[in-house]
């Protein structure tokens, strides 16, 4: 989420197109990092190395960052049922951010609402979001959960580590590490926000002739 375009969270965009305009930004296709195929292998090297890492689904939980996150978070937990033969219960975090400009980081991610319907206290959380950026929403993903209770462990799976991290927060489960400059941004694409499975490597700029 705190990599994702905000322009890209106001509709149902294709990765297939190459131009969106926002504003007095463009953000222009520079290459797209993975396909549906990709991306689906991705989760499912991550759903197994969950179940690997906790030694089976026991007491594990997914919370999924608002939200691509959600539709991820699913997604592992389908595939964990079909590896382990358990359900995993899946709640969302959703965290509001405040931007001058495209071009920065939220300096201020905080809670908008947390959706848990199961106790989380003693629990093994696993954090979902779609990218891993400076590190802010994770964080203030953390805070969100311990104001629901204190769980045994708090692990973090993210599809694309793009780096910059401002804070010391690193994924247990990457699907793609990307590295990227901070004029660039990373989208991902995944029902039911968007009509198809991508992942796109966007120019960002305020010049439309760029």
């Amino acid at each position: 989420m705190s990599g994702s375009m905000v322009c890209l969270d106001l509709v149902a965009f294709s990765c297939k197109q190459d131009l969106f305009l926002w504003g007095d930004f463009v953000a222009r296709l520079k290459t797209r990092i993975m396909d549906e195929k990709t991306v689906e292998r991705a989760l499912l090297r991550i759903s197994h190395e969950i179940a690997e890492h906790n030694k089976g689904v026991e007491g594990v939980c997914l919370v999924g960052i608002l939200r691509r996150g959600k539709s991820l978070a699913e997604i592992i937990a389908d595939n964990l049922f079909k590896i382990e033969g358990k359900h995993v219960p899946v709640g969302t975090v959703d965290i509001n951010f405040y931007r001058d400009d495209l071009t920065k980081a939220s300096e201020t991610p905080v809670l908008n609402h947390a959706e848990l319907p199961f106790s989380i206290v003693d629990q093994k959380v696993i954090l979902v979001d779609d990218v891993l950026f400076t590190g802010r929403t994770v964080r203030a993903a953390i805070e969100a959960i311990f104001q629901q209770g204190r769980p045994s462990q708090i692990q973090l799976a993210i599809l694309v580590d793009r780096g910059h991290r401002e804070l010391p927060i690193r994924a247990d489960y990457v699907g793609k590490n990307i590295p990227t400059s901070l004029n660039e941004r990373i989208s991902v694409f995944i029902p039911p926000f968007d009509d198809e499975v991508g992942v796109g490597l966007y120019d960002v700029t305020s010049d439309p002739t760029v």
